[in-house]
């Protein structure tokens, strides 16, 4: 009876000659979706004893959507979780976040501590805090928090010198926090695998055709291109920290490639440091880059109209964007993904290994080519053409995303605008008046 009520209202509703229409449009639906949710890892890795660090608060306002997936993720493999929230870490917001996460992935090694990614003063608080400690290990740095997109299509102009500031808040912490804590793990044991994920947003690509290495944002006006313009420019530094990092002595770094050690190398080509930085591009995501793009996010910048087309777009939105699961995956698989630091065997050559300095979307590299540094511009800056390569504490360029000239500008603008933002940020402060003491989320004894 019900099977006849059934059939009786699909002929009502659809009829008997279009079955087959009904079928493909199905079938491209679910082909459309697939192909939008990207690649899924095919990696995995047991995360217990791993600790690992997560910079995914939002400057202003609680956990992205790709972070709270993400910390699930992490947590749900064993992995010792210190999560860094602007907000106290006895408010409401984050405490029941902490505690729901515990309870549901039965894991208690899960923390949070409170660093606002806007403020220097925060931030070397933390690290302070962090480098003094009695546990100082660190296997990992998953800086999230500049993946979430940052301006809105219906944003006022007079909004658009505060967004900017956003931005530039964003990456100042990264290359703040990326440098206070690089001593602590250059002087981890050579055999353990510490890797810098820089998670960047997808509109990269955008800004690789008028990209300068000495500017820190376009002249444009275009909310893409200056996101674009945002994550090549962490792409590029990145890079440039691998190149740091591989012009150490490799005696410090890299395990012996003899019979008494416990950790051989494959070839010190293919891996100069035990430290890797990756930057991470997850795709278009939903939640968090489309919600952001039209102001729909929780936030200061919220547009109504915004947030009504996002309601709207639903529909189409969940079928050709990302949700947080899968924009994840990208991340994840850099890493899971084994290094070169594997038993010397043609089964371990054969294996998929992380790229040191690389660009990973979709799980696989990302092949960017960013225009060298004219040699006009490096005679206007004064760089000097090396004669030689390969002398201690020197690695020959490798001509990747710019190479080392353009890796070496960027890296400056960035330590000249560290300058700068710590500055205005101190001002800002002052005229404010308002100091709060951090608060930190530690094990019961």
């Amino acid at each position: 009876m019900v099977v006849q009520v059934l059939w009786s209202a699909v002929n009502a509703i659809i009829p008997k000659g279009y079955y087959w229409h009904v079928a493909i449009s199905v079938l491209a639906i679910v082909i459309v979706h697939a192909f939008a949710q990207g690649r899924t890892t095919n990696r995995e890795r047991d995360l217990h004893a791993r600790v690992i660090l997560v910079t995914d608060a939002e400057l202003k306002g609680g956990f992205t959507p790709l972070g709270l997936t993400l910390l699930q993720a992490l947590a749900q493999r064993g992995a010792h979780i210190i999560a860094l929230s602007p907000e106290p870490v006895d408010s409401f917001q984050t405490e029941t976040f902490i505690d729901l996460l515990r309870s549901t992935t039965s894991n208690e090694q899960i923390y949070a501590e409170e660093c606002d990614l806007s403020s220097p003063e925060s931030i070397r608080a933390f690290c302070t805090r962090f480098l003094t400690g009695q546990e100082t290990r660190l296997d990992a740095i998953l800086f999230a928090h500049e993946y979430q997109h940052v301006g809105s299509l219906f944003a006022a102009k007079s909004t658009a010198e505060a967004l900017e500031h956003q931005r530039q808040s964003g990456s100042m912490a990264t290359f703040l926090m990326t440098t206070l804590l690089l001593p602590v793990l250059l002087t981890a044991p050579v055999e353990r695998d510490i890797r810098i994920i820089n998670i960047v947003n997808p509109f990269y690509a955008a800004a690789v055709p008028v990209f300068s290495p000495s500017v820190t944002s376009p002249p444009s006006t275009s909310t893409l291109l200056r996101e674009g313009w945002r994550a090549l420019r962490q792409i590029v530094l990145t890079r440039h920290l691998q190149r740091v990092l591989d012009a150490l002595p490799s005696g410090a770094q890299v395990p012996t490639t003899d019979e008494s050690s416990t950790v051989p190398v494959v070839s010190d080509k293919a891996q100069r440091s035990n430290i890797v930085a990756v930057s991470v591009s997850p795709g278009i995501s939903r939640a968090d880059t489309i919600a952001g793009l039209l102001g729909a996010h929780v936030g200061s910048n919220r547009s109504t109209s915004g947030l009504i087309l996002y309601m709207l777009l639903q529909p189409l939105l969940r079928l050709i964007t990302k949700s947080p699961y899968a924009a994840m995956q990208s991340a994840l698989h850099a890493l899971f993904l084994p290094t070169p630091y594997k038993e010397h065997s043609s089964e371990a050559q054969l294996t998929e290994v992380l790229k040191p300095g690389a660009l990973y979307s979709e799980c696989a590299v990302v092949i960017l080519r960013v225009p060298p540094l004219p040699e006009a511009e490096k005679e206007k800056l004064g760089l000097k053409v090396e004669a030689e390569a390969g002398k201690q504490g020197e690695v020959k360029d490798d001509g990747e995303m710019g190479g080392q000239d353009v890796g070496r500008v960027v890296w400056e603008g960035f330590e000249e605008s560290l300058k700068r933002w710590e500055a205005s940020v101190s001002l800002r402060d002052e005229k404010s008046g308002s100091v709060t003491p951090p608060s930190v989320d530690t094990p019961n004894t």
